[in-house]
């Protein structure tokens, strides 16, 4: 008797994730609008924590301790372009409920090319909101305990590490774990900022002083042109602030039923929280005249300055606003994996990111997250300062692509007060197009130059992802008519088992079954069901086809979406109830790719399902070559006629070896 033993990987897999969820209960892992607001908000909320550091980084060495005065001036633009976001984005929840956001939008309204650029733009941003965010938490780490602040590179990557980590344990989890730590930094953001206001209007609190020395260093006058440009510039630092507001847009999916009533309601909430916390902090740095220095961020100096430098209220400030940066990134590990999932169901990304992990989540884009921000980490330093140039630049895109978008929408479709909606989104279509310009070119040689690269990179490379998909895709198709005509059914006398792992009525599984009748008379077709409706649609098509009259298709339930253990589990059963000598071939197809480098966008199941039944004596496994660029180069041309009489004489592209690999098979099922 023969068992497949659970691997070490599998027990590992177990212990760290949790045990696995079965795939109907995919809607119980969504997040309810309580929950699901930390989970959106911590990216935009967190912003307050470097976007007015940022600022004042660009106007203090230049202006030096007056650049507080025009710290409103700079934020009152930031804080109408979020409004008019917000709404924006309430009208993409309602008319876009498939999430995608921007994405969406513009493959809707302006096609495949403009779409992929708003995608390229996001999938940059959100690697690079991990980064920010990370680094940033880094840095608040080391202003409250200075002695780790030559580790930041150390500390950042093990926080990567973790929220990867808990993200992959699944929605529901990671949303009670990071849920906690965003009300708290939203709760004491609130208590710093009234009780700062308070104190003021008491007179209980006075402006920050500073050195002599540094006031020197910092008071260096500007005028004229040089000072607009110099605007513009805090400007564009400050945008960072409304990263994170498209969030929930792109995102609709992951929320329980009524999934865009949840969405809105959380878009709302977290408009309004950032609107109090963002404007609440500007008027609460400008008039304590707070500066950057060194080693102790500007949130970290208006805490001790209104809280006390002792009071432990400072000290959970600080933990706080290092969790809420950790959990910023929390934001991009669910945006980001649902954004690449849409990718690669329209065939722009590498499929893999389509499939769902042991606890349901969107493991495959949570890992591509995970070693792409840390990268960043690692060549940028974990320098917030070197980052941030980089960062906002994409996301305008997005910005004004998702409200243009609506605006070709309203014109379209013509619905109830649609030119007021429409007057809306050209206003802050515009709007956010100035401004992405203004970011791009104050940003241009401080790195953001490197975006100009790397997006139009990064579009090509999905429009060559889809290319070869396109090529596959077509070159797999084949019509009921062609299929029945080039089907042969069983011409052997032998009976021992062959089992044929199907996924379809393609033309790699044409040549399977052909494969599998010419080397035995007792055939049975297995498919893994990880989707029960398809497996249905597949049973009908075979039924229909009237394959059924030769071959049984016996379809294996696989909720988990273990592929591979499931078809062991099959063959437990299969192997003991073996006569004595008997055998069984199991017989599977592998694409034959062009490059080495196609086998990244193609499920090596094939391969993982060859190795895990290495260890059965009685078993064979069979890889039966499909070349799809043989296919194509052939497509349209019957080369090799098939008799219309017994459907079995002649050749074609797709058996021109099958009596050699035939004669292998007979005889590895014998030894």
């Amino acid at each position: 008797m023969q068992h497949h033993s659970v691997s070490m990987y599998e027990r590992v897999k177990a212990h760290v994730l949790g045990k696995p969820l079965a795939s109907g209960g995919l809607e119980e892992q969504k997040l309810t609008w309580y929950w699901g607001l930390p989970i959106m908000a911590s990216d935009a909320v967190s912003s307050v924590a470097y976007a007015i550091e940022e600022i004042l980084l660009v106007l203090v060495p230049a202006i030096g301790l007056v650049a507080t005065n025009f710290l409103p001036w700079v934020s009152a633009p930031i804080i109408l372009l979020l409004v008019v976001l917000a709404f924006s984005y309430l009208q993409t929840i309602k008319h876009y409920p498939s999430g995608g956001g921007a994405y969406t939008v513009s493959q809707d309204n302006f096609g495949k090319n403009v779409s992929l650029f708003a995608a390229g733009s996001l999938v940059v941003d959100y690697m690079l909101t991990v980064a920010v965010s990370i680094s940033s938490a880094s840095a608040a780490i080391a202003s409250a305990f200075p002695e780790l602040f030559n580790y930041r590179i150390v500390v950042a990557l093990g926080a990567i590490a973790l929220i990867t980590l808990l993200n992959l344990r699944g929605s529901k989890e990671s949303s009670r774990i990071f849920g906690i730590p965003t009300y708290g930094f939203i709760v004491l953001m609130i208590a710093l900022i009234t009780t700062g206001i308070f104190r003021l209007a008491t007179g209980s609190i006075t402006p920050l002083q500073y050195a002599h020395v540094q006031q020197a260093n910092l008071l260096q006058p500007i005028m004229g042109f040089a000072f607009v440009v110099l605007l513009f510039r805090a400007f564009s630092s400050g945008c960072s602030a409304l990263t994170g507001i498209e969030a929930v847009s792109n995102s609709v999916p992951s929320f329980k039923k009524p999934a865009t009533r949840n969405a809105r309601i959380v878009l709302v909430a977290l408009a309004a929280i950032i609107l109090f916390i963002f404007s609440g902090s500007v008027t609460l740095a400008t008039w304590i005249k707070v500066v950057p220095i060194e080693k102790i961020t500007v949130i970290a100096q208006m805490g001790r300055a209104v809280f006390g430098a002792h009071n432990p209220l400072f000290y959970l400030l600080q933990v706080f606003t290092a969790l809420i940066l950790v959990l910023a990134a929390n934001t991009a590990y669910t945006d980001l994996p649902n954004l690449l999932a849409l990718l690669g169901r329209d065939s722009f990304m590498p499929h893999q990111f389509t499939n769902r992990g042991a606890k349901l989540t969107l493991s495959n884009g949570i890992i591509f997250l995970w070693v792409a921000a840390s990268i960043l980490v690692i060549a940028f330093a974990a320098d917030v300062n070197r980052l941030i140039p980089l960062y906002s630049v994409g996301v305008f895109i997005s910005f004004t692509l998702s409200q243009a978008g609506m605006v070709r929408k309203w014109v379209r479709d013509k619905e109830r007060h649609w030119q007021t909606k429409m007057l809306i989104n050209a206003f802050g279509a515009v709007l956010t197009g100035v401004t992405f310009v203004i970011v791009f070119l104050m940003k241009f040689s401080h790195g953001a130059w490197i975006l100009a690269v790397a997006i139009p990179l990064l579009v090509l490379l999905m429009e060559v992802i889809h290319r070869h998909y396109t090529h596959v895709k077509g070159s797999m198709q084949i019509t009921r008519r062609e299929f029945l005509r080039r089907y042969r059914r069983c011409d052997t006398d032998n009976h021992f088992l062959c089992l044929v792992l199907v996924n379809g009525l393609t033309r790699p599984v044409l040549k399977l079954l052909n494969f599998a009748n010419q080397i035995s008379g007792n055939v049975i077709a297995l498919h893994v069901a990880t989707d029960e409706e398809y497996a249905e649609r597949l049973q009908s098509a075979w039924h229909d086809y009237g394959l059924d009259r030769g071959i049984a298709l016996q379809v294996l339930p696989c909720p988990y979406r273990n592929i591979v253990g499931t078809i062991e589990d099959y063959l437990d059963v299969a192997v003991d109830q073996l006569q004595p000598g008997g055998s069984i071939a199991v017989v599977m197809s592998r694409v034959v790719v062009e490059h080495l480098y196609d086998n990244l966008l193609h499920n090596q199941t094939t391969l993982a399902i060859s190795m895990a039944l290495r260890g059965y004596r009685d078993v064979a496994t069979v890889q039966v070559p499909y070349s799809y660029v043989r296919a194509i180069e052939n497509a349209g041309a019957d080369k090799y006629p098939v008799s219309a009489t017994t459907g079995t004489d002649g050749l074609d592209e797709y058996s021109r070896h099958e009596e050699q690999a035939a004669q292998l098979a007979r005889e590895a099922a014998q030894e």
